[in-house]
């Protein structure tokens, strides 16, 4: 019997969207993908048992998705104990990254005596990988050039999500939602253009693409959306909760 899916999206928007939080959601109550500098208080707003986060994925290095982490390690240091390993999926160079952010703003964390173990995961193009019961395909979406940029299809219970990170349309974004229950997709570009996003002409052609499975749920979002006529189609809310 398949699994079931609880997506919770503890922020639905880009890194300028009005009246939204920073896009960042979790999967199945275990698996974080994306730290916004927001995710720590929206999950214990949520009644999150922080301690049972087994693996976070990075998509990229921008600080609207990786900023957060610091805060996170915080509150492991001196609030929730946590016995459990924590794996941290990203990019390469993610460790070095997160030192360096955290130690800016929170010296000596890392020198501190803990009760768990971090795992570091550093990411390539057509990578696979398996944490805590959940298997992972990484692949390289085109976004910038500063730093690798990673969109995920990850499979748990028989069930599989495809997430995109940040990106322009690419073939690989096709590759990893195919046959998928549900993509999470970003569509910063609601009207025109806002660099290097995707729209809703590139979700059309997406769905095209695609057929009617998977479920598309919109998020990275500017301020203000409307009905794109796209079948099967949901757009995430923060705070909002999807199950399938």
């Amino acid at each position: 019997m398949s699994g079931a899916l609880d997506l919770l999206f503890l922020g639905s928007g880009n890194a300028f969207a009005s009246g939204r939080y920073w896009s960042s959601f979790l999967l199945n109550s275990r698996y974080l993908f994306e730290a916004s500098p927001i995710a720590l208080p929206h999950l214990k707003q949520s009644g999150v048992a922080l301690e049972e986060i087994d693996t976070i994925f990075i998509s990229h290095f921008h600080g609207d998705h990786f900023f957060g982490l610091p805060f996170l390690l915080l509150e492991y240091a001196e609030h929730t104990t946590r016995t459990k390993e924590l794996n941290i999926v990203g990019p390469p160079g993610i460790k070095e990254r997160l030192r360096t952010i955290t130690e800016a703003g929170f010296p000596n964390v890392f020198q501190r005596e803990r009760s768990y173990q971090e795992n570091y995961i550093e990411l390539s193009d057509g990578f696979e990988g398996e944490v805590d019961g959940l298997t992972y395909l990484a692949r390289s979406v085109t976004h910038v050039s500063d730093f690798g940029c990673f969109g995920f299809r990850v499979e748990i219970g028989g069930r599989t999500v495809a997430y995109s990170g940040d990106s322009m349309m690419c073939e690989p974004l096709v590759e990893l939602a195919d046959g998928a229950d549900v993509f999470v997709v970003e569509c910063s570009c609601w009207e025109g253009t806002c660099g290097p996003h995707l729209g809703p002409d590139d979700l059309r052609e997406l769905r095209r693409r695609l057929g009617p499975k998977p479920t598309f749920i919109l998020t990275h979002l500017d301020g203000g959306q409307q009905d794109l006529g796209i079948e099967n189609t949901l757009v995430a809310e923060d705070l909002g909760r999807f199950s399938f």
